[in-house]
């Protein structure tokens, strides 16, 4: 069993709204709902085995405020009291706030200190490792191809505004009024072939091993289990190298605060998690996965529904 929960993104700050204006914010009171839901795995029973933070810890502002080391270390302060692994997502706020080669140096950089757990970039925060006899956690990095995070002379960042500006012609790149590509905008990222090809062996791996693969990363890959524009910029050859395996069962992700839900044509479980943020303090957005031989069930907590996943 695992927890998981997404967007959190805190900050010591009074509500606000989303870019559009209209969606309500709670940023002060997400760490309440994270000590709620702290508090809730921390009295399963049978206890959970680790939890997975899909990104988005703290908010952006933080960094304008001057606020986010202590904003990082007040989340997690509070994920530092279970007594279970926690794995982390890099979303867009933590690379509005950090750079990557900071991001490197926090608590937030779960990749393990081994040698071959990830790809050589040791800056593409992707990884694996075995959750359980069979079953493996593979973590992506959704913005190794981004602008976010990185010097604007880096080849990453120069490849990566190509990328955008040839997709975007908008004077804003957070903007996706006109896209044929909606998704084409800055505060998504991509892969990186290397990321690819690594993630290919690694399914290869877990195939000839006869393991199931939990697969999580921010932003959602999958067309159906999102928005049309909170989606990975080259989400098709992510999903090309799933679908050329047999053992991914489910990809977790985040971004979208909504929440969305997809069963695809190879039998893969796509769940975007509802976010925190936008949960009223009197409910919340967590749950629990419980994994058996042929299925997953999620008991949802507040905004996040109940849901059965057969493999």
């Amino acid at each position: 069993a695992f927890g998981v929960i997404a967007d959190i993104q805190f900050a010591d700050a009074e509500d606000g709204h989303d870019f559009g204006g209209c969606r309500r914010r709670y940023y002060r009171h997400s760490l309440r709902l994270l000590r709620q839901a702290v508090r809730a795995w921390a009295d399963e029973s049978p206890p959970i085995d680790f939890v997975l933070q899909l990104g988005d810890s703290i908010d952006g502002q933080n960094v304008r405020r001057g606020e986010a080391e202590s904003a990082l270390q007040q989340v997690l302060a509070v994920l530092g009291e279970l007594s279970v692994p926690v794995h982390h997502a890099w979303g867009n706020h933590e690379l509005y706030n950090f750079s990557r080669s900071r991001l490197v140096h926090t608590g937030l950089y779960s990749r393990p200190a081994g040698g071959s757990d990830g790809p050589a970039d040791r800056e593409c925060h992707a990884y694996h490792c075995s959750l359980a006899p069979r079953l493996r956690l593979v973590v992506l990095d959704t913005y190794d191809a981004s602008t976010l995070g990185t010097e604007p002379g880096s080849p990453r960042y120069q490849e990566s505004l190509r990328v955008l500006r040839e997709k975007n012609p908008n004077d804003d790149l957070n903007s996706p009024a006109g896209l044929k590509e909606p998704y084409f905008v800055a505060f998504n990222g991509g892969f990186g072939q290397a990321q690819l090809d690594w993630f290919d062996e690694v399914l290869k791996f877990s195939d000839e091993n006869q393991e199931k693969v939990i697969v999580m990363g921010h932003v959602p890959i999958h067309p159906c289990a999102s928005n049309g524009v909170c989606l990975a910029w080259n989400y098709e050859a992510a999903l090309s190298v799933i679908h050329s395996h047999h053992c991914v069962v489910c990809v977790l992700a985040g971004h979208l605060h909504d929440g969305a839900y997809c069963l695809d044509s190879h039998g893969v479980h796509h769940l975007t998690l509802e976010g925190v943020i936008e949960t009223p303090p009197e409910s919340n957005a967590f749950g629990t996965i419980y994994v058996y031989e042929d299925k997953m069930i999620l008991k949802g907590k507040g905004r996040i529904p109940d849901r059965i996943m057969h493999f």
